[in-house]
């Protein structure tokens, strides 16, 4: 496919995206949908990871903290990259770019691509399940309504919550596998 072609097809693309996000952010616009949703992003900003990190110690014994320090050491990794690529893409969000779509939850900063949010819910699910599995009946439903979140809110495009996903998976599996 020539360069012309590429680009018609992703201009396509982005605006068939971008659709997708008026589409869900308006059907989904209800007070107590909105309110739900704002309330999971907010756990998701840090807040759910900030007190799961020291609580596993805790509740699980000594065996925990190497879990604990895994997930400090992704955290760590996760803001790095996630921050690199944002800054790399600069790709606004859906909500900078349509007047359609309402943000559903304060901007925490300018760029869409990839969602941290997902990133970091990602990879700490998946370090927590390998470690303790019995934790997906919570962190499993949590991390994929986080991702459904960015999209409900206006304040990221399906792909950027697929691009985190992707990536929170990668970094869990590297951290896991060099530490």
């Amino acid at each position: 496919m020539g360069y012309a072609r590429t680009h018609v097809f992703l201009q396509r693309a982005i605006k068939l995206e971008l659709n997708f996000c008026r589409q869900v952010n308006s059907s989904l616009s209800a007070p107590v949908i909105q309110k739900f949703f704002a309330l999971v992003s907010r756990l998701g900003d840090g807040v759910l990871w900030y007190i799961l990190i020291p609580s596993l110690p805790l509740v699980y014994g000594i065996d925990a903290v190497d879990l604990s320090i895994l997930m400090i050491i992704s955290g760590l990794t996760n803001i790095v990259v996630y921050k690199g690529l944002k800054k790399l893409t600069s790709r606004e969000r859906p909500c900078s770019i349509s007047a359609d779509i309402i943000p559903g939850a304060r901007l925490l900063d300018h760029y869409s691509f990839p969602s941290g949010h997902t990133l970091h819910a990602v990879g700490y699910t998946l370090l927590v399940l390998n470690y303790y599995p019995a934790l997906g009946w919570f962190l499993v439903p949590f991390t994929i309504l986080v991702a459904m979140s960015r999209v409900v809110l206006g304040l990221h495009y399906p792909t950027d919550v697929a691009a985190g996903a992707l990536i929170g998976a990668l970094i869990a599996s590297l951290v896991m596998n060099i530490f």
